[in-house]
């Protein structure tokens, strides 16, 4: 299986959604992280540079999104056997990260890329998680490591902490927002939330609640419709 997952920045392949890429990974799985900025011009070749070996020590393939980013990342899609796209909720409060999450629905809905999104939350919280990943200190340590290789954005803001202390707190509010208010919380040290969007004729599909089975990762969708949160207003266009 082919995993396109969708940066909007060189560090969010290792902060988005990194214990689920990983776990796809480790089934076998074949992950190619598309880049679409490497932030300001003079951070370029740093960036760049810090987002090459961060993949190497990830174990993700790397490709280059150019502008237009929107035509672009349907270029992709279309060019590719893709079985699977990850990338930024159209509602993540970052301006760029909403406009990556909107060109990902829109490519999917003019045909390129299969009928799997999988969106993650950083900036903003996901409303609707679906998939729940739980993990260890050993994933936790392996996440960290390859992050450390963005030491620009490391040292200026310490994301280190951010996805072990958004671990932390996912194993008490992921099995609550995932599977229902008044579920026992989680058992595992950590833990990585995602919502799944499947496309089914002409709208969308909220996937099914469940932890992460990486060799069959795809049960069937729930019959919630979930294209009117999709495609609402956001947030931080007041």
């Amino acid at each position: 299986m082919l995993v396109l997952q969708v940066s909007p920045h060189p560090d969010d392949e290792l902060i988005g959604a990194p214990a689920t890429l990983m776990a796809l990974r480790d089934a076998g799985h074949e992950i190619v992280t598309v880049a679409c900025s490497f932030g300001r011009p003079e951070e370029a070749s740093t960036r760049r540079a810090e987002l090459e070996e961060a993949c190497r020590r990830a174990g993700f393939g790397l490709l280059v999104a150019s502008e237009p980013l929107a035509a672009e990342l349907e270029a992709l899609l279309r060019d590719r056997p893709v079985d699977l796209v990850v990338g930024p909720s159209p509602h993540d409060r970052h301006p760029f990260h909403e406009s990556v999450g909107r060109a990902l629905v829109a490519a999917l809905e003019a045909g390129a890329g299969p009928d799997r999104l999988w969106l993650w939350g950083l900036w903003g919280a996901l409303p609707f998680p679906t998939t729940v990943v739980e993990h260890d200190e050993d994933r936790l340590a392996e996440i960290q490591h390859a992050l450390e290789a963005h030491e620009s954005q490391v040292s200026r803001n310490d994301y280190r902490r951010l996805v072990a202390g958004r671990g932390l707190a996912s194993t008490v509010l992921g099995a609550e927002l995932t599977f229902g208010f008044g579920t026992r919380g989680l058992a595992g040290p950590y833990a990585e939330l995602t919502t799944e969007v499947v496309r089914t004729g002409g709208g969308w599909r909220l996937g099914a609640p469940r932890k992460l089975d990486a060799s069959d990762p795809f049960p069937e969708p729930t019959t919630r419709e979930i294209g009117g949160w999709l495609h609402s207003r956001s947030a931080v266009d007041g």
